[in-house]
C-alpha cells in the first residue's frame, strides 16, 4: 500500500530567512520601478503566480500575462543571489524524516507548493534537499493552490504508474491553505506549526493530523505510513 506524500516548502521544509520576500521586492523595483514593502499581501500559502497578480494590482499595473511573467522571471533571476545573504535553515526533523522516507517502498515523495518550479529548486538546492523530490505541482501549473492537488496526483501516475486514491495521499504544510488544498481533492491533511500559524490556529481548520514540528520521526512516520 504505497502512499503519496506531498510536501509544502516554505515554513514546512525550510525557511529562507526572507530571501524570497526580498527577491520579490527587488524584482518590483527592478522591473517596474516601484518600491514594495509587501504590506497587505498575504504570502503564506499563496502561489507565486497569485502573489505576482496581487502585487501588480496593488500598484495599479496591468495584470497581464506579460507583466506577471516579467515579474516572476525577474524574481527568479534575483533569488539565487539572495539565498546566501539571509539566515534561513532546514526546519526541525526534516532531514532525518526525508532520509527515512526517501526510497521507502511504501511511499512516493513529491512537492505541492506555491513556489514556481525553478524557485523551489533554487531554495531546496541551497539547503541540499531538492534531490529528495523527483516531481511535484507548482505555481507554474496554476495560480490557485486548490488546483494543484490533482496535478500532483496526475504526475504521480505518469512517474510511477500508480493512480493514488485520495485516502492514500497526504498533503503536509504549515498554513490553513495547505489544509484546504488537501481537503478539496479528498487527501489526508497534516498540519505543521513551524510557519507563522500556531498549532491552535491550525487546529481550528481541522486537519487530519497536527504536529508542532516534525522532530519526532517515528511519530510522524506512524501517521504518514500507517500499517
Amino acid at each position: 500500500m504505497r502512499h503519496l506524500l506531498l510536501f509544502d516548502i516554505d515554513g514546512t521544509l525550510i525557511v529562507s530567512g526572507g530571501a524570497g520576500e526580498w527577491a520579490l521586492k527587488d524584482a518590483m523595483a527592478q522591473r517596474f520601478g516601484v518600491t514594495e514593502d509587501l504590506s497587505g499581501i498575504t504570502l503564506a500559502g499563496a502561489t507565486d503566480a497569485k502573489i505576482a497578480r496581487l502585487l501588480l494590482e496593488k500598484h495599479g499595473l496591468p495584470v497581464t500575462a506579460e507583466n506577471v511573467t516579467a515579474l516572476l522571471d525577474t524574481y527568479l533571476s534575483l533569488l539565487p543571489g539572495h539565498m546566501p545573504r539571509h539566515q534561513g535553515r532546514v526546519l526541525p526533523g526534516i532531514l532525518p524524516l526525508l532520509e527515512r522516507l526517501h526510497g521507502h517502498p511504501n511511499c512516493v515523495l513529491a512537492l505541492l507548493t506555491g513556489n514556481l518550479r525553478r524557485g523551489a529548486e533554487i531554495k531546496l538546492s541551497h539547503y541540499d534537499v531538492w534531490h529528495y523530490f523527483a516531481f511535484g505541482a507548482f505555481a507554474d501549473d496554476h495560480h490557485d493552490r486548490n488546483e494543484l492537488g490533482p496535478v500532483a496526483r496526475a504526475r504521480a501516475l505518469d512517474e510511477h504508474g500508480v493512480e493514488f486514491p485520495p485516502e492514500r495521499i497526504f498533503v503536509i504544510g504549515d498554513t490553513p491553505r495547505d489544509i484546504e488544498c488537501g481537503r478539496v481533492f479528498g487527501a489526508k491533511t497534516v498540519a505543521i506549526a513551524t510557519g507563522i500559524y500556531s498549532a491552535e490556529e491550525l487546529r481550528a481548520h481541522a486537519p487530519d493530523h497536527l504536529f508542532t514540528d516534525l522532530g519526532d520521526t517515528d511519530a510522524v512516520l506512524s501517521v504518514l505510513l500507517p500499517g
